[in-house]
């Protein structure tokens, strides 16, 4: 019972902590904020639509009150009593008031108690307190009256009682009552509906995220196919999540390549001097054996310099040794560097250009990415065979392809071959570290262009350069 009562207790704190939260968070105070503003248009809205048809009313009042005054005074003297006795005997309502008077201020007729002060002759229509000769004077209700003076002196006093606005004001307040005050709840109901939604869904975003810090890399945040903020931005986040787990998941097998890839060169060269220290006889087969050894450690330095390359690449923020490039000039100067290496295999290797095209960028890089494509190109295209560099104009983007007569990359191993390391079973007996298309992909990224690579029989890579590239574009 006592562990009952603890847990009921718990319970009851964790409920309270919750409604704190809820009265809280920022959705509940911008929906009682709205509602308060909805509310205080409304009051406007009502105010203004009241004091519009109280204006309505009394100036409508004034014009019936100023005709009837005129046309009781137009009226001959022996009829003008009788048409007003007539006039109040009409009134059923009782909101009329007409009185004569004389130059004294003696009643003649009409049904007004006394002449009102402050009530001048000939004057606009105002508003006076009035009373019946069958009312008391202290209750006098405020009339809209105006007064003419008529034969002999006397004055006609005309007058209507324009409590219906009163009668307006207080339909118009009972309206708002009744309509502000539900609508008042319903804003403030809605604000806690979307508080409690917003916050279970930062709950369960929390929940993910504690998972993902605890290692499981595969959770990812909660998305819904719906044009909405958050749906949005989950995406966003699961989509660089994405790349942070295969990033991660590269850089988990990159120690043991680059241990793999440098055991092998450096055993060689220990194998190399272990057996010319051993075995050798005379001085050439030392030097054999020490040229064995170098070779190896060559290899080696040529691993770990392409490494740092690589890095330098990708975190390199060399825009301000950006520049117009001329792509021809370059594709020229790379065809005149690996020209020698391709009449040594008898590998006819050519290069067409269209136009002077030009891209930006940085010249260094993007010569060392080409460089790297026809390197590739000439090492894996067999003897007689040719390797071709063309520059041509798509549109809004220009296009450097490398086509070569070699085996081809098949389409399972477009994205492999990008990761470091990757060498092809079909290629193992060819020299090489596999990093190269590697780097070239870093340069193409860091200067916001694409990488393509086509299947078939051949093989043909293109780098496209977009007339905006794709990083400047969203740098901007």
């Amino acid at each position: 019972m006592p562990y009952v009562r603890a847990a009921g207790e718990v319970t009851r704190r964790q409920g309270s902590k919750q409604q704190m939260q809820f009265i809280r968070s920022n959705t509940f105070h911008w929906a009682a904020a709205l509602a308060a503003l909805f509310a205080a248009f409304v009051t406007i809205l009502f105010a203004f639509i009241y004091f519009k048809i109280d204006g309505y009313l009394i100036a409508r009042s004034d014009g019936m009150i100023t005709t009837q005054v005129n046309f009781f005074a137009s009226l001959p003297p022996d009829r003008r009593i009788g048409a007003l006795d007539d006039h109040l005997g009409q009134d059923p309502r009782g909101v009329h008031f007409a009185g004569i008077f004389d130059a004294k201020g003696s009643r003649l007729a009409g049904n007004i108690a006394r002449l009102p002060g402050g009530l001048a002759a000939g004057a606009g229509v105002k508003s006076v307190r009035m009373a019946r000769t069958d009312e008391n004077e202290a209750d006098a209700p405020l009339v809209r009256a105006v007064a003419r003076t008529v034969d002999h002196g006397d004055v006609l006093v005309i007058g209507r009682n324009v409590d219906e606005t009163r009668e307006i004001s207080r339909v118009v307040g009972g309206a708002l009552a009744l309509g502000l005050l539900p609508a008042f709840c319903f804003w403030l109901l809605a604000g806690a509906w979307l508080s409690v939604r917003a916050q279970r869904r930062v709950e369960e975003v929390n929940l993910r995220v504690q998972r993902i810090v605890a290692g499981d890399l595969r959770e990812r945040l909660p998305h819904r196919n719906i044009d909405e903020p958050f749906s949005r931005l989950a995406g966003i986040v699961n989509g660089m999540l994405d790349e942070l787990e295969t990033t991660i998941h590269a850089l988990a097998g990159v120690g043991n390549d680059i241990a793999h890839d440098l055991r092998t060169p450096l055993t060689r060269a220990r194998l190399a001097l272990e057996r010319g220290r051993t075995h050798a006889t005379s001085l050439e087969q030392l030097q054999e054996a020490a040229d064995k050894a170098i070779a190896g450690i060559d290899q080696s330095l040529s691993i770990v310099t392409a490494l740092l390359r690589l890095a330098e690449i990708e975190n390199s923020r060399r825009s301000s040794a950006f520049g117009d490039v001329a792509l021809g000039e370059m594709l020229r100067e790379v065809c005149d560097i690996y020209e020698p290496i391709a009449e040594d295999k008898q590998i006819t290797l050519s290069a067409v250009t269209s136009g002077a095209l030009q891209v930006r960028g940085d010249r260094d890089l993007l010569l060392e990415a080409v460089a790297n494509l026809v390197d590739n190109a000439i090492k894996f295209t067999p003897r007689s065979g040719s390797v071709k560099l063309e520059l041509l104009r798509g549109e809004h983007e220009t296009i450097l392809r490398v086509t070569d007569t070699g085996p081809g990359i098949s389409e399972q191993e477009h994205e492999a071959v990008l990761r470091r390391f990757y060498r092809s079973d079909k290629i193992r007996s060819t020299p090489g570290v596999g990093l190269g298309l590697n780097l070239v992909s870093a340069i193409v990224k860091l200067h916001g262009f694409r990488l393509v690579i086509h299947s078939g029989p051949g093989g043909r890579v293109e780098i496209i350069c977009p007339d905006e590239p794709i990083g400047r574009a969203q740098n901007r």
